[in-house]
């Protein structure tokens, strides 16, 4: 069997072309030949979350995605959220209105999640919203606050007023 493959595939909305190894993780093939740097090793075995990316509109922990299978594939980082101007996409700056960051480890693939809740366009309840984000590890913030900025931004995109606490 052939050792390294040559795959087509669509990175943030540009379509690529890269010489793989058979073996590499996409996490590796991301952070390695693209610089896509928000997409952090953590576990490296699919636990933590922190590697998560969108590919053809549902997460994966890239950490245990082997970079072959995204052939093809639509592929999605928290790079692609900024705007034209670096801006910052409504649910990263909830993120900071929220104060759902402090290390900022777990932040990109938490929002990585969070984009796959929001481009639903579904109403979630707590309840489901935190089933939802159980796929990530954080250490510092306690989740309420992350919690409270993907609640906050989902609301807000499906034009309806946030229940009182």
């Amino acid at each position: 069997m052939a050792q390294y493959k040559l795959i087509h595939w669509n990175l943030n909305g540009k379509d690529v072309e890269t010489m793989v190894d058979v073996r590499a993780s996409l996490t590796d093939v991301l952070r390695n030949d693209y610089r896509m740097t928000s997409v952090k090793k953590g576990c490296e075995v699919g636990e933590c979350g922190a590697c998560n990316v969108i590919i053809d509109g549902e997460c994966f922990n890239s950490c245990i995605y082997l970079a072959v299978w995204a052939d093809g594939k639509h592929v999605r980082t928290l790079e692609s959220l900024l705007g034209s101007n670096g801006e910052l996409s409504d649910i990263q700056q909830a993120f900071v209105d929220e104060a759902a960051i402090q290390c900022g480890f777990c932040t990109p693939g938490f929002i990585m999640t969070a984009v796959e809740i929001l481009e639903s366009g579904k109403l979630y309840s707590d309840e489901e919203l935190r089933k939802l984000l159980s796929g990530h590890l954080c250490r510092c913030t306690g989740y309420q606050n992350i919690l409270r900025a993907v609640k906050k931004t989902m609301y807000r995109r499906l034009g309806k007023e946030l229940p009182a606490e």
